[in-house]
C-alpha cells in the first residue's frame, strides 16, 4: 500500500474538516480517512456533495493521490 505523505495528509484532513457539516454529514463527526482508499473514498464524497469550489479542491488532491495507482 502507498504511504500518503504527512503534507497530503494535512490537506485531506483539512479539507474534511471544511466540508464535513455539507458533504460528510453521513459519517462519524470525529471521521478521518486513514489508508489510501479511503481517502480516494471520502475526497469522492466531497467531490460529489460539494459546490464548485469543493469539488475543484478535492479533485487536485484525488488526481495527486491517484497518481500512478492501479498502473
Amino acid at each position: 500500500m502507498t504511504p500518503i505523505d504527512e503534507d497530503l495528509r494535512r490537506q485531506v484532513n483539512e479539507l474534511v474538516d471544511a466540508y464535513r457539516d455539507r458533504c460528510l454529514w453521513f459519517l462519524r463527526v470525529d471521521y478521518y480517512p486513514t489508508d489510501l482508499p479511503a481517502v480516494l473514498r471520502t475526497l469522492d464524497y466531497i467531490r460529489r456533495y460539494g459546490d464548485r469550489e469543493a469539488f475543484r479542491k478535492a479533485g487536485t488532491l484525488y488526481q495527486r493521490l491517484s497518481q500512478g495507482r492501479d498502473t
